[in-house]
Parts: C-alpha cells; sequence; structure tokens
C-alpha cells in the first residue's frame, strides 16, 4: 500500500520539478554593462527552454518606478476603455511648451507610443481616470502602482509605485500569449506599436523608460524577441557608473539589451 501512494507523489514532485522555470546566472551580461559603463541587471527569459539568464537576480528582484514603460499597459487600458480607439487617433497638442520639440504637435497613437509623448499618456491616464485605471490594473495583474486621484497622471513616473523586472517579463509573457482579459484587436494594435525592429530572421519589440528619483536615473528596456523558433522576452534596469556620459543613456539601455541577446546567440 505505501509503494502505490509514494509512486504518484514522487511523480507530482518530478513534475513541479520539471515545469519550474531555471535561473542562469550569467558573467557574460556584468561585462557587457561594464563596457557600456553601466551597473544593474539585464534579465532574458528563454520560454521555450523555460530560463532565466541574468548577471543579478537579486536586481531583478527590486522594485522600480515603471517610467515609460509604463506606456505598454496604459495603452492596452486606453484602447479597452475607448479613451483610444485605434492607432490612428490623434493626441493633440495643447500649444504649450513640452521638454522635447517632437512632442510639440499632434501625434497619431502610435506615433506618441514611438516618441514616448509623456504629456500625451498623461492626458489619457486623466482620461481613463482613477477608478477604472485601478480597475484595469487589477484584471491585468499589473503590480505595484499607486493611483489616486492626485496621482492619475504621473503615478509611473515618480511616487511610491515599483514594478520588478522579472514582473516585467511576467506581464510581457502573458500579453505576448494572449493570456490576459483583452481584446484580440488590443493586443494586435499594442504589438504592432511596439514593434522596433524587424527583419527575416526576428522581430523585436519594446519600450523604453526613464526614471528620475532623488536625483538618481533609472533606465529600462522591456520586451521581447521573437525568432523564427521560440520567444525571448527581456527586462533591463540601469543606472550610469561614474564617466558614464548621460546624453547616451537613451540609446545604452537598447544597445546593452542587444549585446545581451547577442551574446547567447539569439539575435543576429
Amino acid at each position: 500500500m505505501r509503494s502505490v501512494l509514494f509512486t504518484p507523489i514522487l511523480l507530482l514532485l518530478f513534475t513541479c520539478s520539471v515545469n519550474k522555470p531555471v535561473k542562469r546566472e550569467t558573467p557574460s551580461f556584468n561585462r557587457i554593462l561594464d563596457s557600456f559603463k553601466l551597473k544593474g541587471s539585464i534579465l532574458v527569459y528563454d520560454h521555450n527552454n523555460r530560463i532565466y539568464y541574468s548577471n543579478d537576480f537579486k536586481w531583478a528582484e527590486e522594485g522600480n518606478l515603471p517610467a515609460s514603460t509604463f506606456k505598454i499597459p496604459n495603452s492596452i487600458i486606453a484602447l479597452e476603455t475607448g479613451v483610444i480607439k485605434d492607432d490612428s487617433t490623434m493626441t493633440k497638442w495643447d500649444g504649450q511648451p513640452r521638454r522635447l520639440k517632437v512632442w510639440e504637435q499632434d501625434l497619431q497613437f502610435k506615433d506618441a507610443f514611438s516618441v514616448s509623448c509623456v504629456p500625451c499618456y498623461q492626458e489619457i491616464a486623466r482620461e481613463i481616470g482613477t477608478e477604472r485605471m485601478n480597475s484595469w490594473l487589477s484584471k491585468l495583474s499589473y503590480p505595484g502602482m499607486v493611483v489616486n486621484d492626485s496621482t492619475i497622471d504621473h503615478f509611473w513616473l515618480e511616487g511610491n509605485s515599483r514594478i520588478s523586472q522579472m514582473q516585467q517579463v511576467d506581464f510581457l509573457e502573458r500579453f505576448y500569449f494572449s493570456r490576459l482579459p483583452i481584446s484580440e484587436r488590443s493586443t494586435t494594435i499594442v504589438k504592432q506599436i511596439m514593434q522596433v525592429e524587424k527583419t527575416d530572421t526576428y522581430v523585436l519589440s519594446g519600450k523604453t523608460g526613464w526614471g528620475i528619483r532623488n536625483g538618481g536615473n533609472n533606465a529600462w528596456f522591456v520586451g521581447y524577441l521573437e525568432t523564427q523558433d521560440n520567444v525571448y522576452f527581456f527586462a533591463t534596469n540601469v543606472i550610469p557608473s561614474e564617466g558614464f556620459d548621460l546624453a547616451n543613456f537613451t540609446t545604452a539601455r537598447m544597445e546593452v539589451t542587444k549585446a545581451a541577446l547577442k551574446d547567447q546567440g539569439w539575435l543576429d
């Protein structure tokens, strides 16, 4: 009788062990960050093989302001609530000076995403409103956001909202494989506006973010790489090291991510 009961339990434990993703320390990512004079963590999840790769899993578990990476869920919520009809919906410029000249114009929604127009998305968030924003964040299981009437148009940029790289990857995987309670139409539109590069062998999609808190700079690049036979989800979070030229921060977050993907042979 004991052996009859013991075998299924062993099988269950073995199955759970097999299905659990593996974490693999990747020192070469450190060398890539060092070459760019950056500190932080590059996290990549190999979907087919269920392996997480990172140079610093402790960093990858820590929360940071999502900054403009929040434009991914914000876009989904805008489409689902009807605040934005489609990727050609115009976001209007009010004529007031903005931090970047490229923002000082009426922009189609897809272009507002591409140039990361903060004022555009602040207006979208105000139209969504606190109640609907919180409701949709709960539905999407997008964690760590602190949203109330006083923070509705900046909670992702400053304050107490936090999300980790691991949580970013989890959200992106659920989005990509249509495991969010949203329409296929919204999924398709957001996937299209997220595309960064497309070649015969891969499609790179994602969103950058740049947070400034207490005088410190924190940069993101989150998204996924589609190849012919696999999908790799990534979330890079970095801060400048001594001697880093902050003028390069915009491009460096993407470049280190691509270097990491190339390092593992996933990107040409």
